[in-house]
């Protein structure tokens, strides 16, 4: 490792700092302060970046990154406010002989910083909470959380033992010493409760029950909720002295990678789920672009349109597009034909038939964003209302 190291960190980590404090991210000074303590290139030693082109296939190329192979390009990354990419499909690298990868899903990383101190200080954490982290990762977010609360206040789980045992290396080796343990997070961790504060930096389908159970009333919980059409949607919830729990969805468009246990299921052949539906189908009311356009607007209506068909899944197979629900056995197709959509529909669920129903609706509410709907969880299940959209409550679960 080269020896200016240290001094080069420094000086990258108060440039990482003063750039989210101009972009408004670090309003708290002892957040920034965090920031340009904690050295994040002790939680990445090796990573994956995205080469500029894809290989033959069509996959992207993913080319590993270590202070041996490229020391400049390295510790440049360890502190851009980039997301790290650091495990594919939960095969922990060999990061002393790292291959490069082609395709593959991303299964750890080190989520960008500015994300990480967003959701700290979209939780509201302060002085004195006692807080419940849910993915560990790499233990960038655990470690400032450490550094601006103090270790005997951080709690932090993670579902990967390898994972886990690397990053608590590195916490202990440089002094901080949080409470860690292998634990699912959909189940929390009883042997810390109760808890002021518990952020997930995964995402589920529904709220888990156990994460209610775990929180001091006037507690609160953010998550990410996500589904298999990865629809994502932040939700800051604050926990009732009756179990229950409320809040509003939180506005942009953050993702985070799904609870291991909650990940979309293999579905099977597409054209096995289209073969079983009729033969002539009806025009689309909203074209299939309305939830998979690369704007905020349709970010938030793919997690509407998830929330009314919460357990299909979708797959293009060259101009068309597979929807398939395991659960139920229902299956839809859409076909461009000119500048319209032709939807086939089958099973005991029209599955586009609800998406269009959530489309209108949401329309007729005069397009409210996000922050305008309102998460209500209780025992037995989760429903997501909106003052202006009398077709609601959607099922979360």
């Amino acid at each position: 490792m080269p020896a200016d190291l240290e001094t080069d960190s420094v000086r990258l980590r108060e440039a990482l700092a003063k750039a989210l404090a101009e972009d408004g991210v670090l309003a708290d000074p002892a957040w920034r302060q965090a920031v340009e303590v904690v050295p994040r290139h002790r939680f990445v030693p090796g990573f994956y970046l995205p080469a500029d082109e894809p290989d033959g296939q069509g996959l992207t190329v993913w080319e590993p990154v270590t202070a041996e192979l490229d020391y400049g390009r390295w510790l440049a990354a360890a502190y851009s406010d980039t997301t790290l990419i650091t495990q594919f499909d939960g095969d922990e690298p060999d990061w002393g002989n790292p291959q490069t990868r082609h395709g593959g899903a991303p299964t750890s990383s080190s989520t960008l910083p500015s994300l990480v101190v967003r959701m700290w200080a979209d939780a509201d954490v302060r002085e004195g909470h006692k807080v419940l982290e849910i993915g560990t990762g790499t233990g960038y977010s655990t470690v400032l959380a450490c550094e601006r609360l103090g270790s005997a206040d951080v709690t932090s789980i993670e579902v990967d033992p390898h994972r886990l045992a690397q990053t608590a290396d590195a916490l202990y080796g440089l002094g901080y010493t949080p409470t860690l343990a292998v634990a699912d997070g959909l189940y929390g961790y009883w042997p810390e409760a109760s808890f002021d504060r518990i952020v997930a930096a995964c995402s589920f389908r529904a709220v888990p029950p156990a994460l209610l159970a775990q929180t001091r009333p006037g507690g609160k919980i953010l998550l990410t909720l996500s589904g298999w059409l990865y629809g994502y949607a932040r939700v800051l919830l604050t926990v009732n002295g009756d179990g229950t729990a409320e809040g509003r969805l939180l506005p942009g468009t953050v993702s985070f990678m799904s609870a291991r246990a909650h990940a979309a299921p293999v579905f099977g052949n597409p054209a096995h789920w289209a073969a079983g539906l009729p033969e002539t189908g009806r025009t689309a009311r909203h074209s299939l672009g309305r939830i998979t356009d690369a704007t905020e607007e349709a970010f938030h209506l793919r997690f509407l349109a998830q929330s009314a068909v919460p357990d299909a899944q979708m797959t293009t197979v060259g101009d068309v597009v597979h929807l398939a629900d395991v659960v139920t056995g229902s299956a839809a197709t859409l076909t461009p034909v000119e500048d319209q959509w032709e939807v086939r529909e089958g099973g005991p669920v029209r599955l586009w038939e609800r998406v269009e129903a959530v489309l209108s609706a949401h329309d007729e509410a005069g397009r409210p964003g996000p922050e305008t709907f309102t998460l209500h969880v209780y025992d037995g299940g989760q429903h997501l209302r909106h003052p202006q959209m009398p077709g609601l409550p959607l099922p979360r679960s």
